[in-house]
C-alpha cells in the first residue's frame, strides 16, 4: 500500500497568509518571534494553516527561524494591515486567500474551516459586538486586490474600506457563537497583560 501524501487533506485551491507586520508600539517588540506555550505565535498560526492550505506564505516581518512558509516581502505604500494584504494578494496566482494575523493566538481550526466552508463570495469575515475582523477572513483575490491596491495608492488605509462595493459576508451572531461559544477565538494581544490572559486559554 503506497504511503498518503504531505498534501493529504489539504486544500490546493485556497493560500493561507500570514500577516507578520511589524514591532508593536503597545507590545514594545516584534510580536511574530513572541513565546505562546511551546511555540512562536508565528509559528503556531503558521502551523494551523499548513494544517489546511497546501501553501502558506509568510508577509513582510520577520518570521522566526524554522515558521512554515514562503517569505513574501511588504509590497511599496504606507505601513499598514492594508499593505499587507495587498502583499499577500499580489503573492499568488490562487484565487482564494485564507488569510491571518500573528497575533491571533487563539483562532482555532474550526474557525477557520467556517470561513472555507462559506459559499462563494468576495469576502467571509467574522464581525462580534466589537466589529469586524478582516485580519481571519478568507478572501476572492482578484476583486479584492483590485480594490486594495487601489486604496492603498489613495491613503485610505482602513482595511474595511476596501471591501466597499464588493460581495461580502459576515459570520457573525448565532453561527460564529456555535463555533466560538466563549469568544474568544478572535482575542487580539496587543499588551503584555493581553498576551497572559491568552496563554491561560491555552488547554
Amino acid at each position: 500500500m503506497s504511503g498518503s501524501s504531505p498534501h493529504e487533506g489539504r486544500l490546493a485551491d485556497v493560500v493561507g497568509a500570514l500577516l507578520l507586520g511589524g514591532a508593536s508600539q503597545r507590545m514594545g517588540r516584534d510580536k511574530a518571534s513572541l513565546r505562546f506555550g511551546p511555540a512562536s505565535l508565528a509559528e503556531r498560526a503558521a502551523a494551523l494553516l499548513g494544517s489546511l492550505c497546501e501553501e502558506v506564505l509568510l508577509v513582510g516581518g520577520e518570521p522566526p527561524d524554522g515558521t512554515l512558509g514562503r517569505r513574501v516581502p511588504d509590497v511599496e505604500g504606507p505601513q499598514s494591515a492594508l499593505r499587507g494584504l495587498v502583499s499577500a494578494l499580489d503573492a499568488t496566482q490562487v484565487s482564494q486567500l485564507l488569510v491571518l494575523a500573528t497575533d491571533l493566538p487563539l483562532v482555532t481550526p474550526d474557525l477557520l474551516c467556517a470561513l472555507l466552508a462559506w459559499p462563494a463570495c468576495d469576502a467571509v469575515i467574522p464581525r462580534t459586538p466589537d466589529g469586524a475582523h478582516p485580519l481571519c477572513a478568507r478572501y476572492r483575490r482578484e476583486p479584492v486586490l483590485t480594490a486594495a491596491r487601489a486604496n492603498l495608492a489613495a491613503g485610505r488605509l482602513k482595511l474595511t474600506d476596501c471591501l466597499e462595493g464588493l460581495d461580502v459576508a459576515w459570520l457573525e451572531g448565532a453561527a460564529l457563537r456555535a463555533i466560538d461559544p466563549e469568544g474568544m477565538a478572535l482575542t487580539n494581544v496587543n499588551s503584555e497583560a493581553e498576551l497572559a490572559r491568552a496563554l491561560e486559554r491555552i488547554p
